[in-house]
């Protein structure tokens, strides 16, 4: 899999992506055990705990709770419409999501944990940096795709100054003690913004590859670029699930590379799986500048032997684990016609290569950083970041 994290001078475009979870035979014993492991290994870089549903307020009662004149634009209570869910194979998902193609995930308690402990892999490998341009002081931040809200709580609470608002396809429940200065919002991003222009310092994106449509993406970025204060950034992260080996022994025959290019195949009517390798080509034909991107390994098992390298290939292998079961099971059995039988034992073959360190499975991240010209919208100019300001190293 290729793990493409883009980002933009004043405009960052970042893309990755991992995943955690259990084969159907595992015991419960042996879940709890590596979920003691990965729980280690990420520690101080783990968000909070999310409570349980129950303990929780629903997002439609946070959105119209931030109080500041300088929004100048309306929020409504959530279209109960986007709180249905339904049943598939004991996962749920929202069902406006799948009846219109926009996404195939699960929202259950299950994928709030697994989005955590993406959040938590994210910043193991970033060394805690949240936003990787130079924005000093962030006034207004947007964050497309919040999903658990974890990257946008972080963020919040690290710049309490600053207005942050966190957008979703679905009202994931949210945690009592939200920061004050953080507003969650339900919506379509397959929707033109209804944003003002100029409005943000930074706009963040991670992970919309499987929710934004195939035709969507360059008018996507274009609202992006519209609702960025002159000079403002954009960071994304994507992934590109094509799966490989550092070595060149994964083939087309194993089941790592049947599931990716099965998934492909899947979404496909819907998405373009590909479009995170033209990220880099799309923000610049929307008028982003000062493209610049780097490639670094995820390892997505301990194979490495650089200690850092190591450590973040064990944390991202329960990860793993659970991307192979939660992206697929909904797209392979309903679009592809798979049985349910056979979906599990392609993921339990899967996770068994991916766990094998012969094979040395990794993701290549894909790290760069774009601007919007000051010159749009009386955008006259821009900064370039060198991919050493990430904090990223090329592999």
């Amino acid at each position: 899999m290729v793990v493409i994290l883009l980002q933009k001078v004043r405009v960052h475009s970042s893309t990755f992506h991992t995943n955690y979870g259990f084969s159907a035979n595992e015991n419960s014993k042996h879940r709890h055990k590596l979920l003691h492991k990965v729980a280690s290994l990420l520690d101080a870089h783990s968000p909070r705990p999310h409570p349980q549903r129950q303990a929780v307020r629903p997002v439609y009662e946070l959105v119209p709770r931030l109080e500041q004149p300088a929004i100048d634009f309306q929020t409504v209570p959530v279209d109960e419409t986007y709180r249905d869910v339904i049943l598939h194979h004991n996962r749920e998902y929202q069902r406006y999501a799948v009846e219109h193609g926009v996404y195939f995930s699960p929202v259950d308690d299950d994928e709030i944990e697994y989005l955590q402990y993406i959040h938590g892999l994210f910043k193991l490998m970033f060394e805690d940096r949240l936003i990787f341009p130079p924005i000093p002081q962030p006034r207004k931040i947007l964050d497309c795709g919040s999903g658990s809200a974890s990257w946008a709580i972080d963020v919040a609470e690290t710049y309490p100054e600053c207005e942050v608002i966190g957008l979703d396809i679905y009202p994931y429940p949210m945690p009592e003690d939200l920061p004050a200065n953080l507003e969650l919002q339900i919506d379509d991003l397959n929707s033109p913004s209804t944003f003002p222009s100029n409005h943000f310092d930074l706009v963040h994106s991670r992970l919309m590859s499987g929710g934004i449509h195939a035709d969507r993406w360059v008018n996507y970025l274009t609202d992006i670029f519209r609702t960025l204060r002159p000079g403002g950034w954009c960071q994304m992260v994507e992934i590109y699930f094509n799966a490989q080996s550092d070595n060149g022994t994964l083939t087309a025959n194993h089941a790592l590379q049947v599931w990716s290019q099965s998934y492909m195949q899947s979404v496909q009517p819907y998405k373009d799986p590909r479009a995170p390798l033209r990220l880099q080509q799309m923000l610049t034909e929307v008028g982003f500048v000062e493209v610049e991107t780097r490639v670094v390994t995820l390892p997505l098992c301990g194979w490495s032997n650089d200690p850092r390298d190591h450590n973040i290939g064990e944390a991202s292998r329960p990860i793993v684990h659970r991307m192979l079961s939660s992206l697929c099971a909904y797209p392979f059995t309903q679009v592809l016609d798979m049985s349910q039988t056979d979906v599990q034992l392609l993921v339990a073959q899967a996770r068994s290569e991916a766990d094998n360190p012969a094979f040395k499975d990794a993701n290549q991240v894909v790290a760069g950083s774009r601007v919007t010209p000051l010159m749009f919208h009386q955008r006259t100019g821009s900064m370039v970041m060198r991919g050493s300001e990430l904090g990223i190293e090329a592999r």
